[in-house]
């Protein structure tokens, strides 16, 4: 379980790195995107708290960072696990009667060209802002090319300006440097299943080492993949000393997953709503909480849960995308549709009627979970729908859509049926 944080929990600030002004800009311009301008805040104040040296910092209350980023102690500690997922931080807990203590080691983010080669970093950027925005971060970070064709190098080595001196061994371990540190994904992969899928003799001590089970973890988070699935693929690009090609298997995993959806790259169905389209924190009404559970669940997650667990076909997956893609709709814009579609529907997912809406929708430019509530309350007067050729008259509507959810109480019935609503995603 997660430490749950106390505003009287201390914690203390060390720098494991060398933390300059350009980083600044790449946590501005890549990692916020991803991660949101609050976690970014966090890391700057984390930063600030160090002494004049930038070595450590005395200790603080955790009620110091309440104060400081205006925000309770729950978004604070989500926003400080979305750094330590990415890799910029590290902390630690040494727990006491009363109180306990924190610790919180600070790392540099990645140069912006192993950003954009990373497998996963820069495809969650590119999901983020378009491809528009993709490319135009990606050219501001593009090195400048000079063509030297008439110029003659004349740079001068060492022995040509200094004289040789004494050598002479000291340690220096101690000695501040530039750290950074890997994303941070559970491992997702049995790789078991995938060494005994290989032919005997082929896996020797290279063939997973940690870079390459790394590699593997991330391209399984980012694309969806099981184990079976990606034995197949590392079957395809493994050679005859047991070596795994990186960059074949990068193209593989991609490939197919453009393949099995239409062109496009993983998109917004495993994410939740980014954090600048979220309601403001601390609406605790009914109406309140459901916008909640819109927003911090994956449509992925959702519709299986509408499914009663049961995971979505690939079909419905693929409708997923195709409204993330090609209408632009956010993570708890598209919970809010599903959600009435299937009700509206007989429980199913009709592709024409949800483009019909998600097309509306995009011209408005509807992101936030409660304009899309309001847009479909407001039109619901309507009450017939044409699904396959068919009139049909709708009779299940959301609890959502009682005016009085903002106002008073919800009755016995309606509660129950929000109670169900919210009751797996607590």
């Amino acid at each position: 379980m997660k430490n749950k944080l106390l505003p009287a929990d201390t914690y203390t600030v060390v720098n494991q790195t060398i933390l300059t002004e350009a980083d600044k800009k790449i946590l501005i311009s890549l990692y916020e995107p991803i991660i949101g301008p609050i976690a970014v805040s966090l890391y700057l104040t984390f930063w600030c708290d160090l002494d004049k040296l930038e070595i450590c910092s005395t200790d603080f209350t955790h009620h110091h960072l309440m104060t400081i980023l205006k925000t309770n102690l729950d978004i604070i500690q989500k926003n400080r696990e979305a750094l330590e997922a990415v890799g910029l931080i590290k902390s630690y807990v040494k727990y006491n009667e009363n109180i306990n203590e924190y610790l919180y080691e600070l790392y540099s983010p990645i140069s912006a060209y192993e950003f954009f080669n990373h497998p996963v970093l820069s495809v969650l950027l590119l999901n983020n802002i378009g491809e528009i925005e993709y490319n135009n971060l990606l050219n501001y970070y593009k090195k400048i090319v000079i063509n030297k064709k008439d110029y003659e190098e004349i740079t001068s080595t060492m022995n040509e300006t200094f004289k040789s001196v004494t050598p002479f061994e000291k340690e220096n371990e101690l000695i501040r440097r530039k750290n950074k540190l890997n994303i941070n994904i559970d491992n997702l992969i049995d790789f078991t299943t995938i060494e005994a899928s290989i032919p005997k003799g082929l896996v020797n001590s290279k063939t997973f080492n940690k870079r390459t089970k790394d590699l593997i973890n991330q391209l399984a988070f980012i694309y969806n993949v099981d184990s079976i699935k990606m034995a197949d693929f590392v079957r395809l690009v493994i050679d005859n000393v047991g070596l795994i090609d990186k960059d074949k298997l990068r193209e593989t995993v991609r490939r197919n997953y453009e393949f099995n959806n239409n062109g496009s790259l993983p998109t917004i169905v495993y994410r939740t709503q980014p954090d600048r389209l979220k309601a403001p924190v601390g609406d605790n009404s009914n109406r309140g909480k459901i916008i909640q559970v819109f927003e911090n669940t994956k449509p992925y997650d959702f519709l299986m849960h509408k499914n009663k667990g049961v995971k979505p076909s690939s079909r419905d997956l693929k409708l997923l995308e195709h409204l993330a893609v090609d209408f632009d709709l956010p993570a708890g814009v598209i919970n809010v549709l599903v959600d009435y579609a299937i009700r509206v529907n007989d429980g199913k997912l009709n592709q024409k009627y949800l483009e019909a809406i998600a097309s509306t929708w995009n011209r408005k430019g509807i992101k936030l979970v409660s304009d899309a509530m309001d847009a479909l309350t407001k039109n619901h007067k309507k009450t017939t729908v044409k699904v396959d050729n068919k009139t049909k008259t709708l009779s299940q509507t959301p609890a959502w859509m009682n005016a009085s959810l903002e106002h008073v109480d919800l009755s016995d019935e309606e509660l129950k049926e929000l109670e169900e609503e919210m009751k797996d995603y607590r």
